[in-house]
């Protein structure tokens, strides 16, 4: 599971680094910048869908 969420959470920052780079590349004239925040967006719901089924399940446990 820490791997997963590691590796999600290098996802999203990579899509957020590709959407500022369009964005100083192409100064807003196209729609790829929107296209990589829209995937971090849904990158990042869908780790935190994990992360609480992940505890709702028991594989993360909580405060003793």
């Amino acid at each position: 599971m820490k791997i997963i969420v590691a590796i999600l959470f290098l996802f999203i920052l990579a899509s957020l680094a590709s959407a500022f780079y369009y964005m100083i590349r192409d100064k807003g004239q196209s729609t790829r910048m929107i296209k990589s925040l829209t995937i971090r967006i849904s990158l990042s719901i869908i780790l935190f869908a994990m992360l609480m089924l992940g505890y709702y399940f028991g594989i993360i446990p909580g405060k003793q």
